[in-house]
């Protein structure tokens, strides 16, 4: 035991010692009907090899034609990270062979991406706000996919993704921790998600992140050795990869050994990485520029119809919750992470006030509905202005907040072609304001409990309870227990 947490001191001390540094590469598929340079459907989960042509294939004589809709989709992102825009685009071929990119080249940008520069916020749990940092946005085609099956020694190669439209985000080396990291890819997926040019599906691979990890003493300002960590199918493994990156090179340092800058996968059954291949130089893929395509000019007037299409961001939704809702930091936070909810939530601020309330019934009943059932806020079978009905009663005294989720709102999800005021009615669940009939409620309480009440006079406030429980027992529920515990007040204190 000793021994244990000496060594996990010792840890410590070797982390408080170096530094860690961390950038990404985060791929997204765009959605878009057609592949990047040619007609091909752009589908998930089709038969193999189905979704393919000559362009695609690479057979000779074949012409590639630049798809419109992905590079309006690369402006959109860069719009939303704060990037520049470049007007005139050329492309590139990055030529490597590997078996399952049929051309022999991938058609990518190389000295002019589409967006430069930029910054995406992130919170950390802690509070702190940080602009990460971005290099570039560039736009380039995906490769097709190699498929080991158990007990075979031949590999299979589909082409069905071969050609699918790419945006690649490259962060600069930006990030000090796994945390950041973490949170940066989860805002880039809100972001892609929110701008309807990726769904965002890590376990799809429709979006994919590879992490460059370095370490160096603290102080110091030069880099590191760059390790590239591959094969993380979820934002949990990529912090855990990194992690693991960051722990190895630390022991390989204080070893006096070396590190080299290699390409390595991650293993998320261990949660070890291990070596792919030693890091090529970017003058081994021999870039020159795509003879085949026309550079692609972005004009003001598509620039601006580009702009004019953008839609609300999360961080505008975050910022319009706290600030113009009042609603806590937390509550902003989890209403903004699905772009449907978020979207729901607004309208039914648009029906009600009492945006809190809204916030409550949406994290709360609507919610633990949904997850129940695993059902999307678009299937929920009742409009905001439902929700917004069933606030007011509860604001205006009517019903309860206790019986309105545990009676009215089950009832209503099971009719909502009905109002839930005609719901209440119907279950006279209906509250009684009336101070007279509370009140003569409460004295027949208090008669029949007079042994109680000489208690309570006598220094026992705690009997208050037991005096509510009463009252509502006997109002069988419906006496707003605001104005029942204001006359209790009244009658037990003179």
């Amino acid at each position: 035991m000793i021994e244990e947490k000496s060594t996990t001191l010792m840890a410590e001390n070797l982390k408080d010692k170096y530094e860690m540094v961390i950038g990404l590469e985060v791929h997204a598929q765009l959605l878009t009907k057609s592949k990047m340079y040619t007609s091909d459907a752009n589908s998930y989960g089709k038969m193999p090899n189905t979704n393919i042509s000559v362009i695609t294939l690479g057979h000779p004589g074949t012409l590639p034609k630049v798809n419109r809709k992905a590079v309006e989709y690369a402006v959109k992102m860069g719009l939303a990270c704060n990037s520049s825009i470049t007007r005139r685009n050329v492309f590139a071929r990055k030529n490597y062979f590997y078996p399952d990119l049929p051309k022999g080249y991938q058609l990518t940008q190389d000295k002019n991406p589409i967006c430069v520069g930029g910054f995406v916020p992130i919170t950390l749990s802690s509070g702190e706000k940080k602009n990460v940092a971005l290099t570039r946005i560039h736009m380039e085609e995906d490769a097709g996919k190699s498929m080991h099956l158990a007990g075979e020694v031949d590999t299979l190669v589909d082409f069905n993704r071969a050609g699918v439209p790419l945006i690649e985000i490259v962060t600069e080396p930006d990030m000090r921790s796994s945390e950041e990291a973490y949170n940066l890819l989860s805002e880039i997926k809100k972001l892609v998600v929110y701008l309807d040019v990726c769904d965002g599906n890590m376990e799809e691979g429709s979006l994919r992140c590879d992490a460059n990890v370095s370490v160096r003493l603290n102080g110091e300002t030069e880099l590191g050795k760059k390790v590239e960590v591959k094969n993380m199918n979820s934002f949990r493994n990529v912090s855990r990869a990194i992690e693991h990156e960051y722990n190895r090179q630390i022991g390989l340092l204080e070893k006096g050994e070396e590190i080299i800058s290699e390409t390595r996968t991650f293993d998320a059954t261990t949660g070890l990485t291990a070596s792919m291949r030693t890091k090529e130089d970017l003058n081994d893929y021999r870039y020159f520029p795509e003879p085949d395509l026309s550079p692609v000019v972005i004009s003001e007037e598509w620039l601006s119809s580009i702009k004019a299409e953008l839609p609300v961001l999360p961080r505008e939704l975050f910022d319009k919750f706290v600030n113009t809702y009042g609603l806590p930091e937390y509550d902003a936070g989890v209403l903004t992470d699905q772009k449907e909810i978020a979207l729901w939530f607004e309208s039914l601020c648009s029906h009600t006030n009492n945006f809190k309330a809204a916030s409550n019934w949406m994290m709360g009943p609507i919610k633990s509905y949904l997850n129940e059932l695993t059902l999307k806020i678009e299937d929920f079978p009742l409009k905001e202005s439902q929700i917004a009905a069933l606030i007011a009663l509860i604001d205006d005294g009517k019903v309860s907040f206790t019986v309105a989720t545990q009676k009215l709102y089950p009832q209503l999800i099971s009719n909502p072609e009905k109002t839930p005021l005609e719901i209440a009615q119907e279950l006279n669940l209906i509250q009684d304001s009336d101070e007279d009939s509370i009140k003569s409620v409460i004295q027949e309480v208090l008669i029949q409990n007079a042994a109680k009440v000489q208690e309570y006079k006598s220094g026992k406030k705690g009997l208050m309870g037991m005096f509510m429980g009463q009252v509502m027992k006997k109002s069988q529920g419906k006496a707003d227990p605001k104005v029942a515990n204001k006359i209790l007040t009244e009658l037990l204190d003179n």
